[in-house]
């Protein structure tokens, strides 16, 4: 994969065959990355940050994620699961985390690494970082790429204060690789490290990492899918594995305020779900007086557990993962530092700002488009109702301005257009001779 593909991929994908032009998509995209044009929606690949909204409220299931097939586990000669812990909370009266890792192996994984591992290195240099007074307050976890993508679209001015440590996901995967290669003697490049996700930033993720310069995660599998594979074989699992060494921290990252929690501080907000992010970062940019260390944001509802790749409702799945996490605390499982040192967890590609409003290279004329934009902005009815096929009025005006669209798109704009016409040609009428009037004028004027 080229840098510009890699740059320009997303996991999230339109089937234009099952798409009827409805405008459910355009409402919920936070960074208006979707348009309907020609009865037809279309996404806007600059703009777009894989939240998986439009995923979630299709009717007609036009939108989805693409992801790696299990199958494709079996391209390398020793395959790696590093399963999100939201894949634990899928499943009903589940007592011990072994037996899904146990069954991982039976569905044809060489060994299993779990991500919650990972956050408890993430955690602790976190804390370390804070402590020391090296990162600008309040600290914006970095582990959502929903939302790093999302600040680094909309709220430039807040990307100083994003968490600069690459997520669990890619923590576990260096890791994973490491101690497989330690074990087989295989090369890095023969041994497959897959995630196991509960949402589509994540698949946009492995190939267009956010922080990290090379991709560290070889394919991800949606959770659905493993579930849906699991299921019949976890009752015939003979001997289960003593495979987990994860703590109740690491897991109850799954669910909104697991991160955040973990830190030990009280001066934190957990944020969880799309609209109430975009709105809390809405007021830290306007300096807000928000008095926190540190910010927890999750795009979906309730966490993780929330992903639009997973099976169980989102707040049964969190009940479940609570429950998990408190029976580990009682059995007194210590977290297991995994063999990683701290520069390591550190981001070698800074996160930039990604200037999607650019309406010109040249400078000059990109501000007469924005003058432009504006006046046009100004003479619609600013009313954001989307039977443009716009999300706004705003972003209408943008169009017209590109040249996507024009002011008739409008549906009020329209509708003024043609009593204008009507008006014209009754006009018309009367400047006609007698013989060819008719007595159809309350028709034009209606």
């Amino acid at each position: 994969m080229s840098d510009t593909e890699r740059k320009y991929y997303h996991s999230v994908r339109l089937d234009r065959d099952k798409c009827k032009g409805c405008i459910n998509c355009i409402k919920g995209c936070p960074t208006e990355a979707i348009r309907v044009r020609d009865g037809k929606a279309k996404i806007i690949k600059e703009r777009c940050i894989d939240c998986g909204e439009c995923i979630r409220v299709c009717p007609y299931h036009a939108k989805s994620a693409v992801t790696e097939r299990l199958d494709d586990i079996f391209n390398y000669r020793y395959k790696v699961a590093i399963p999100a812990p939201t894949l634990y909370g899928q499943f009903n009266n589940l007592k011990d985390i072994n037996l899904i890792l146990t069954g991982l192996k039976y569905l044809g994984f060489d060994d299993v690494y779990e991500v919650a591992k990972a956050t408890e290195a993430i955690t602790a240099y976190t804390k370390q970082l804070m402590e020391e007074g090296k990162l600008k307050r309040p600290v914006i976890n970095s582990a959502c790429p929903t939302v790093v993508r999302l600040i680094s679209v909309r709220f430039p001015n807040l990307i100083n204060h994003v968490l600069p440590l690459i997520s669990p996901m890619e923590t576990a995967a260096k890791v994973a690789r490491q101690e497989a290669v330690r074990k087989t003697g295989f090369k890095p490049s023969e041994i497959g490290v897959f995630f196991i996700s509960p949402c589509a930033a994540k698949a946009t993720a492995v190939r267009n990492p956010l922080g990290s310069s090379v991709p560290l995660v070889d394919g991800v599998l949606s959770v659905k899918e493993v579930y849906l594979k699991l299921l019949p074989i976890l009752g015939k699992i003979e001997k289960v594995e003593d495979l987990s060494t994860c703590a109740f921290a690491g897991v109850r990252w799954a669910a909104s305020g697991g991160e955040a929690s973990a830190l030990d501080s009280e001066k934190y907000v957990a944020v969880d779900g799309i609209d109430n992010v975009v709105r809390l970062l809405e007021e830290i940019e306007d300096d807000e007086k928000i008095d926190v260390d540190f910010i927890e944001a999750l795009a979906c509802t309730g966490g993780c557990v929330g992903g639009p790749l997973t099976v169980d409702n989102t707040f049964v799945a969190k009940t479940k993962i609570k429950k998990l996490a408190n029976e580990l605390m009682k059995k007194g499982q210590k977290p297991v530092m995994i063999p990683i040192d701290n520069e390591e967890l550190k981001w070698d590609n800074p996160v930039t700002y990604r200037n999607v409003l650019n309406l010109d290279d040249d400078i000059s004329v990109a501000m007469q488009k924005m003058e432009r934009m504006q006046e046009i902005y100004e003479n619609l009815p600013q009313l954001d109702c989307g039977s443009c096929g716009a999300p706004s009025c705003k972003s209408l005006a943008e169009d017209i301005v590109r040249g996507f669209a024009t002011e008739t798109d409008c549906i009020y704009k329209l509708r003024e257009k043609v009593r204008e016409l009507a008006r014209q040609m009754v006009a018309l009428e009367e400047e006609m001779p007698g013989s060819f009037k008719t007595d159809d004028r309350e028709y034009y004027e209606r």
